[in-house]
């Protein structure tokens, strides 16, 4: 191969930046109407297990059309805005689309992670420093732990923060074969009683009350972070052969070549032969 080949795979680092940032901007922006519109699969929100499977369902499509319109948007870009540099067979220049388009989507993927994990840690750091006692049962069953020790007769400016974080780590357990053991039970019962002031009988009958709306509200988030990790999955491969289609099409478009229709073209219509 000649020098002058060579250059037809060489990246072209600013139309890839330009549709990463492209397909990261509009992801996000899509993402925010979605959470504004209540398509959102996962929630802080206590009342979240209350989320049917078909909302989670509508919202894990809506994650793929997203992914689908953003990728597509980002790659065309990275194709379209392509400086042609020297003269290459078709196929060459449609794989070089491809790869700028592809490589656009993994530079978005890498941007929108980082800014999900930012925003993570600014928003759970400060929980943690506060209260250092806090588990992840807390936002899941953060509900279920406030009936467990709702008490009219508590005394001012006790702190029951390890005590619920305790009860938090027990509850996680109702989930697993075995269940929640009985001396867990015992010792769950005993507590509530204490910090409460109830009957050891009104104790029990709380008890395996919350238990059974922890059960409940774990299998429900089990199964909403399911279908968000299957939705996300698809939506980065989906994303990924939207990235390479839509750059190539950029690049026929930068060539003089019509848009094709799943693009917004207009539909060629066969002339008839006379």
């Amino acid at each position: 191969m000649s020098a002058g080949n060579r250059t037809v795979f060489r990246l072209q680092w600013s139309p890839v930046f330009a549709g990463a940032l492209t397909a990261a901007a509009l992801s996000t922006i899509l993402i925010g109407f979605a959470a504004a519109v209540g398509l959102d699969v996962s929630s802080s929100s206590p009342s979240w297990c209350d989320a049917s499977a078909a909302l989670a369902l509508l919202s894990g499509l809506y994650l793929i059309l997203q992914a689908l319109v953003s990728f597509g948007v980002g790659g065309y870009i990275a194709g379209r805005a392509q400086r042609v540099i020297g003269s290459a067979p078709a196929d060459v220049t449609e794989n070089r689309d491809g790869l700028h388009g592809l490589t656009a989507w993994a530079f978005a993927v890498i941007l929108g992670t980082a800014i999900v994990a930012l925003v993570g840690l600014s928003v759970t750091r400060p929980t943690i420093q506060s209260r250092p006692s806090v588990t992840a049962a807390e936002p899941l069953l953060s509900a279920e732990l406030d009936r467990l020790y709702r008490s009219l007769r508590r005394p001012a400016n006790i702190d029951i923060g390890y005590e619920r974080a305790e009860a938090g780590r027990i509850l996680l357990t109702s989930s697993g074969h075995s269940g929640i053991s009985t001396e867990d039970h015992s010792y769950l019962i005993q507590q509530v009683a204490a910090s409460t002031g109830l009957a050891a009988a009104e104790a029990e009958k709380r008890v395996d009350s919350v238990i059974g709306d922890a059960r409940t509200a774990i299998q429900r988030s089990r199964r909403s972070s399911v279908i968000f990790a299957f939705s996300a999955a698809a939506a980065l491969l989906f994303g990924a052969v939207i990235a390479w289609a839509a750059a190539c099409a950029g690049g026929r478009h930068r060539d003089g070549a019509a848009l094709p229709e799943w693009l917004g073209g207009r539909p060629t219509t066969a002339v008839p032969v006379v």
